[in-house]
């Protein structure tokens, strides 16, 4: 990791630190939504059931769209643009904006994964402490997922229709609605090739079935994978100036 990937971090974790609007939204939002989940599925144990689901894809929505926006944002005010004109790599610069949102995005992570814990009650097998390792992988994949997007994207409008295109088949496809293996057999072939899947299958054991994280050597693979492959495609597809 070179010193610019880390000043670059650091320009990004002060910026938004300042904004103190994005820091209230980045904390509030989560556990709006969480709330909802809690007071509108009155039966416990289905709360149970869904709530390792409804983590995962909460975690990769707003991991998604906080890094998407964001760094779209650093496009559209010129501040990329400069950067790819200085004697700094791609990789660089898409690691360096990597980092920084990533800190934003472990926060929102911890923030929601406790708030469903302690506060909606939500029970659990596991060691706590790898689940939440495996939220943090889910997050890493959100920031590295929406950063590839951002970099596709040639304004906001744009960001925000990945969100309907993207994110949301991945959600009536991940299994959170019904078992992935009652799906007609070409919906089972395109779930399995989605990331939100893997979060959902690994959330759900580590949580439901108490497995370590040793047991979900597959999904820790596949989200792993994805993530270092968006990062690569984001660095590769970079454009000079605003897009």
């Amino acid at each position: 990791m070179s010193s610019s990937t880390l000043t670059i971090a650091g320009r990004i974790i002060n910026q938004l630190v300042r904004d103190r609007r994005t820091i209230i939204l980045i904390a509030v939002v989560p556990l709006v939504i969480a709330s909802l989940v809690g007071v509108s599925v009155p039966d416990k144990n289905i709360l149970d059931y869904t709530a390792p689901a409804i983590l995962a894809v909460l975690i990769l929505f707003f991991g998604f769209l906080l890094t998407g926006i964001s760094f779209l944002r650093e496009r559209s005010q010129g501040t990329l643009e400069r950067l790819m004109a200085s004697p700094v790599s791609r990789l660089d610069i898409v690691g360096g904006y990597l980092l920084g949102f990533l800190l934003f995005a472990v926060v929102q992570t911890m923030v929601l994964f406790f708030y469903l814990i302690y506060v909606i009650k939500v029970n659990y097998y596991g060691d706590l402490w790898q689940i939440l390792v495996f939220q943090v992988l889910i997050g890493i994949g959100a920031v590295c997922m929406g950063t590839f997007f951002s970099v596709l994207a040639k304004n906001e409008f744009q960001m925000v229709q990945f969100i309907p295109m993207i994110i949301v088949p991945q959600m009536f496809l991940c299994g959170l609605l019904w078992p992935v293996s009652e799906m007609p057999e070409y919906l089972q072939w395109l779930a399995n090739a989605l990331p939100m899947t893997y979060g959902v299958e690994g959330t759900r054991a580590l949580m439901l079935e108490g497995q370590n994280l040793l047991d979900i050597g597959k999904e820790i693979g596949v989200l792993a994978a994805y993530a270092v492959g968006l990062l690569i495609l984001s660095a590769v597809t970079l454009r000079r100036g605003k897009g």
